[in-house]
């Protein structure tokens, strides 16, 4: 006989079999013993978790000649020939390559005709939100007000593209992601009966991989036996297997990482990529492990939630001492934004060592958090007595020169000047009106500039150096193109010179802001 994947070996055949879902399994053997059943049942939410063999336990419940507590018998005609997939009370529809306005009226068309046996027809159809538009309404007729022998059982993982006028008509149930300690104890109990030796922290971190799903533990289990076949499946094995990384690899990066030891974190990913480890894996266990330290931080009492041995245990409450709360928010930030972008990317390795970067080096971006990283770096420098690099030109502190280790330095601002000429000045009473009147991509550039007066007392607009600074510096006719607009709205020839600054603090830092002047007394020329 050809061999059985586990998780179509073990698919629960009762209602006692079935794991993670008292819930629903509890109210569905109520109705069952009440004889209350309902004609429509909406079974919703993610991949394995039970939808579909809980709707076959139901449809053979429902056809049992002796239930026990609401449960099938497995033994009568009716529960042997619904388990064999071979009893014409019990339809399955997969939804997926059935979706079309003709395939359900030929189940509206045969709900017409009682079942030949047994008392009820029921129809489970999976997925069933890839039906058509047209599909659903011609369901829901039928769906509203079938035979007293008909039963429904829709099965979907994503209930948010399932018509409102569907949804009022099902007996919802929302099906839970099942725990990492049903899984793993589900997964002990069917290698118990299997006869393999597997390591109890192995169990558990393929639980945990699972993601909420019994079927996918089973399959990564039975993958993870096949490739170690008669040998006992160990923790290290089950890594190797799956590509995954062990928890002590995460420590040594987060250390690289607090060090800001760019080539460190860059070497140990060298290491996981040379093993064949799965970088999506790596990536989605590693943002894991900072959620794993921002609990500890966050709560005294949190062991219990969080599933690693004694010894990680206390490593991980050791690191999270070593970070500030908001630091390591942030790194759950990049990390979670990469889980995203890594997916469906060719250059996975790339995308991971600029989120490295960005770990080490908070003044490459410009959020707030990295701001609060930039400031504690700075923070840590002046306490270890390390100076903080600084302009020497035009930079004291109350009196003295700057460079002193240890001291924050002041830049000072520029003079202001004495004398402001009335066409500059013209041009900035009435700059909001010029940029108004400018065209795409002009008018987006010149919102971003700053006004200042050149050493000339000719009109400067500073801009960013980037885009605005291509254009009005290399490419040809914009700069005079701004001077003719100039012209037009104020009646005089004005020369204008561009600069170019690294970000706003430079401007700020090194040039006089007219916009805040131009409402002062002025004295003109």
């Amino acid at each position: 006989m050809s061999y059985t994947a586990l998780y179509r070996k073990f698919r629960p055949g009762c209602f006692e079999d079935v794991k993670g879902q008292e819930h629903i399994v509890t109210t569905l053997q109520n109705q069952i013993k009440a004889d209350r059943i309902g004609h429509a049942y909406l079974f919703c939410g993610t991949r394995g978790t039970g939808k579909t063999s809980i709707a076959k336990i139901f449809a053979r419940a429902v056809n049992c000649e002796n239930p026990a507590e609401g449960s099938p018998c497995g033994e009568c005609a009716s529960c042997k020939a619904i388990a064999a997939g071979i009893s014409m009370n019990v339809i399955e529809i997969d939804a997926a390559s059935n979706n079309g306005v003709d395939n359900i009226r030929e189940i509206v068309e045969e709900v017409s005709y009682s079942p030949a046996e047994g008392r009820f027809k029921v129809y489970i159809i999976d997925e069933v939100h890839m039906l058509s538009i047209g599909a659903f309404n011609a369901l829901l007729k039928t769906l509203e007000e079938p035979p007293s022998y008909v039963i429904f059982i829709l099965a979907t993982t994503e209930v948010h593209k399932i018509p409102i006028t569907i949804l009022s008509r099902c007996q919802r149930y929302d099906f839970r992601r099942i725990s990492i300690e049903t899984i793993a104890e589900r997964l002990r109990e069917l290698m118990e009966k299997e006869q393999v030796q597997v390591e109890e922290k192995a169990l558990r971190y393929i639980a945990k991989t699972a993601d909420g799903s019994m079927r996918d533990a089973l399959s990564l289990l039975d993958q993870c036996i096949a490739f170690h076949f008669g040998q006992e499946l160990t923790y290290d094995k089950a890594l190797d297997v799956l590509g995954a990384v062990d928890t002590e690899v995460f420590s040594r990066l987060l250390r690289h990482v607090i060090g800001r030891e760019v080539a460190g974190c860059i070497g140990l990913l060298e290491e996981i990529v040379m093993q064949g480890r799965e970088l999506s894996q790596f990536v989605t266990d590693f943002t894991w492990y900072l959620r794993n330290l921002l609990l500890l931080q966050s709560s005294d009492d949190i062991e219990d939630i969080i599933d690693v041995s004694s010894d990680n245990l206390l490593r991980l409450k050791e690191e999270s001492r070593m970070l500030e709360t908001e630091t390591l928010m942030r790194y759950i930030r990049i990390f979670s934004e990469l889980s995203g972008q890594i997916k469906y990317a060719l250059q996975k390795r790339i995308l991971i060592e600029i989120a490295l970067v960005k770990l080490c080096r908070p003044d490459m971006e410009r959020d707030i958090g990295s701001v609060v990283e930039r400031v504690r770096v700075i923070e840590e420098q002046l306490e270890n007595g390390v100076p903080v690099p600084v302009d020497m030109q035009g930079y004291t502190v109350g009196g003295r020169a700057a460079g002193t280790p240890g001291v924050s330095a002041v830049k000072e601002r520029p003079p202001l000047p004495k004398a402001i000429p009335e066409d500059v000045q013209a041009a900035v009473e009435r700059w909001q009106d010029i940029v108004a009147n400018a065209a795409m991509p002009m008018k987006q550039y010149l919102k971003e500039a700053r006004l200042s007066l050149g050493g000339d007392s000719r009109l400067m607009l500073v801009v960013e150096d980037g885009l605005a600074s291509d254009y009005f510096l290399r490419q040809e006719g914009h700069k005079e193109l701004l001077e003719q607009l100039l012209a037009d709205m104020t009646g005089r020839e004005i020369d204008v010179s561009v600069q170019t600054v690294s970000d706003r603090e430079t401007f700020e830092q090194s040039y006089v802001d007219l916009s805040q002047l131009i409402h002062m007394e002025i004295e003109e020329e």
